[in-house]
């Protein structure tokens, strides 16, 4: 198991490009959110000085969990003037740090997790926010990956919802007990405008399922809009991985801002 300031041993190996924000104009550390009966771990980060209740960024975890990567995402979000949180939302089913592979982890632990649940933990990690310095009202989302797919799917449950980016997530896919439907069947269903953000090169989500994600959402009339980076792979903003692709993470990183901020994120 890895330490708690560490990344999880299936996310090897980690490159040297891991980007680290510093925490001298924030506040950030670990919590813990009443959901379904029990406390769900969570990381939190705010900006030390702030007048007025923040805008709330739920960030919803790569397969890997809330580990460092997204740990810092809250912190650079923090930078930005939003209360950042991101849930632990494997935390009944077990610990992503067990296991040293993406395959084991994936069958062993993340399948097992239902979207009902995820989202039903999503909802108490909004009320939390709004109970501790968030503003109910400047509600949004983003996920990476794993996290960019449960991002779609809460902007189609949680009407308070203001906005979602959904960073490389898997679009279509087998429905299962656990996971009944993908992005591509909740496309007329969006209570929020979704900014999607995908890599060019990504083997996992090829260029048709992004196609028909776009169709659905046109076929919807969704306020939604899908950016596709050429030359970028599967988790191109990752800078702790291989696959870091800074041109199109930047890029991606300031859409997202301009999308919270143009659909409610921030105060003018």
């Amino acid at each position: 198991m890895t330490e708690k300031t560490g990344f999880a041993p299936a996310a090897a190996p980690h490159a040297s490009t891991l980007v680290s924000t510093p925490e001298d104009a924030i506040i950030a550390g670990e919590t813990s959110i009443p959901s379904q009966g029990e406390n769900m771990p969570a990381y939190h980060a705010r900006p030390k000085l702030a007048e007025g209740p923040l805008p709330i960024v739920v960030v919803v975890q790569e397969i890997f969990g809330v580990h460092e990567h997204i740990r810092d995402i809250c912190r650079r979000l923090a930078l930005e003037g939003y209360l950042a949180v991101a849930p632990e939302l494997y935390f009944r089913q077990g610990d992503p740090n067990d296991y040293s592979d993406i395959p084991t982890l994936f069958s062993n632990l993340v399948s097992k997790v239902p979207d009902a649940q995820v989202l039903a933990d999503l909802d108490h990690v909004a009320s939390w926010a709004a109970r501790n310095g968030g503003d109910p009202h400047r509600l949004m989302v983003t996920g990476f990956c794993w996290g960019g797919r449960i991002s779609w799917l809460y902007a189609a449950h949680n009407p308070q919802l203001k906005a979602a980016v959904a960073w490389y997530g898997k679009l279509v896919g087998e429905k299962t007990l656990n996971s009944p439907k993908q992005p591509v069947d909740i496309a007329t269903d969006l209570n929020a405008p979704v900014l999607g953000l995908y890599g060019g090169q990504d083997t996992g989500i090829p260029l048709d399922t992004v196609e028909t994600m776009r169709h659905a959402l046109r076929a919807a009339n969704a306020k939604a809009e899908i950016v596709v980076y050429p030359d970028a792979g599967h988790a191109f903003n990752a800078d702790y991985r291989q696959s870091y692709h800074a041109e199109s993470a930047n890029d991606g990183w300031q859409r997202m801002l301009e999308w919270f901020r143009q659909y409610g994120g921030k105060k003018a």
